[in-house]
């Protein structure tokens, strides 16, 4: 059974920092380029950032580069997502994305991130 979950949202304060987590499983983690991406309240999903399936490749939305790092470990089966400098408008659930060009696109059910005072 292919599985995408994701750890590591909660809440936090403007300019605090937090760390995302999504394990895969039932699949070739390292042949896929995987993705994050968000949605805000009453929005639509944005993109946040991607990694080739290597790991030496990065992308980054203009609105989340400099704060964001997204990085993989091939060997653990896990995405990652450093987020640093958090502002409200970053508030969102967060998603991962497995996208491989001859398979299936993967979904994970979604991390909340809050940030507040």
């Amino acid at each position: 059974e292919v599985q995408l979950v994701e750890s590591g949202g909660g809440l936090v304060q403007p300019g605090g920092s937090l760390r995302l987590s999504c394990a895969a499983s039932g699949f070739t983690f390292g042949n896929y380029d995987m993705s994050w991406v968000r949605q805000a309240p009453g929005k639509g999903p944005e993109w946040v950032s991607s990694i080739n399936s290597g790991g030496g490749r990065t992308y980054y939305a203009d609105s989340v580069k400099g704060r964001f790092t997204i990085s993989r470990d091939n060997a653990k089966n896990t995405l990652y997502l450093q987020m640093t400098s958090l502002k409200p408008e970053d508030t969102a659930v967060y998603y991962c994305n497995a996208k491989y060009a001859f398979g299936p696109n993967y979904w994970g059910q979604g991390t909340q991130v809050t940030v507040s005072s």
